[in-house]
């Protein structure tokens, strides 16, 4: 059995770190701030990321229209009817959500702090988008909850970076990397297979890269088309190729293998909304993409971390 498993599953899942971190279930709950994006406002870019939804990538965020506390109680109502004994952990995750003066963030980050079972926060945001203001209350903030940053990436090719329209560089992400771990705050990064035109030898890089960095997680994306970006009228126009479900499965676990076994696995694929959707179709059947990545791993008997490189 895999070491940081207590299933069948041969790779390190969110949940299984969670019931040995916390001893219980715990669930996130997904917010939305309403926060812009120095990618969006002409900061350091326009129109933000090609494939970014309306949404800033918080399809199943809180009503912004409501204040943060009650979109936190409205999701948790739904959860408590199914896992009544859980523990929470807000969850910022549409758009950029350090990208305001700290005194603003404050006003979202601590009446969530405050909710009963609420036991961290987990916050999504650009490494260009960090002050050392911020980075100062994070540290704070970490001190006193469990407290986690998710940094989008997505790609160590600079080339596709552009493309994308991701605008900041390898350089910023990895010294924000290292700005956050000298402060003990964990790392969980994003990341998207099949993005246009690249190789699985790119996507494999991208992995061998991040396994070389202090990171304690790491999500894992298909590129999904949707409606009313940038990216579905380029796919549309230059019909570059989309992944199947064989080929996202077989270079997903061959990513798995290069990933340290402490590296915890936040997501192992998409979760589009099916009415926004474009291609590819297979992704509305998460599950079956899940039990798909179980019985490949199982065929090869292989799991996370077999070919990882130890940190020095």
């Amino acid at each position: 059995m895999f070491k940081y498993s207590n299933t069948n599953k041969r790779y390190h899942t969110l949940d299984y770190y969670y019931k040995n971190r916390f001893n219980e279930k715990v669930f996130k709950v997904s917010l939305n701030a309403g926060f812009s994006c120095p990618n969006i406002d002409g900061t350091v870019g326009y129109g933000g990321c090609i494939y970014c939804s309306k949404t800033g990538s918080g399809e199943f965020a809180g009503n912004k229209e409501d204040n943060i506390v009650k979109q936190f109680n409205d999701i948790k109502e739904v959860m408590l009817k199914k896992w009544p004994k859980a523990k929470y952990i807000g969850y910022f995750q549409a758009r950029t959500n350090t990208y305001a003066p700290v005194e603003e963030l404050k006003k979202v980050y601590e009446p969530i702090l405050k909710q009963e079972n609420v036991i961290g926060l987990n916050i999504a945001t650009r490494p260009d988008s960090i002050t050392d203001e911020c980075l100062d209350y994070l540290e704070d903030l970490n001190k006193r909850t469990y407290l986690t940053i998710e940094l989008g990436l997505q790609t160590t090719n600079e080339k596709t970076s552009k493309l994308i329209n991701r605008c900041h560089t390898l350089e910023c992400f990895e010294n924000m990397v290292k700005k956050l771990r000298s402060r003990n705050i964990d790392v969980i990064v994003h990341i998207i297979n099949g993005l246009p035109y690249e190789t699985k030898e790119d996507m494999i890089n991208t992995v061998k890269y991040l396994n070389d960095l202090d990171i304690q997680g790491i999500k894992i994306h298909m590129l999904s088309i949707t409606k009313d970006t940038p990216i579905e009228k380029m796919y549309k126009e230059e019909k570059f190729k989309l992944l199947s479900k064989e080929e996202y499965i077989d270079i997903v676990i061959d990513q798995l293998e290069y990933l340290r076994p402490e590296i915890v696995i936040h997501r192992i694929t998409g979760d589009p909304k099916l009415d926004e959707l474009v291609e590819p179709n297979w992704l509305v059947k998460k599950f079956c993409v899940l039990n798909d990545i179980d019985k490949e791993m199982v065929r090869r008997d292989t799991y996370q971390g077999i070919k990882a490189k130890k940190r020095d």
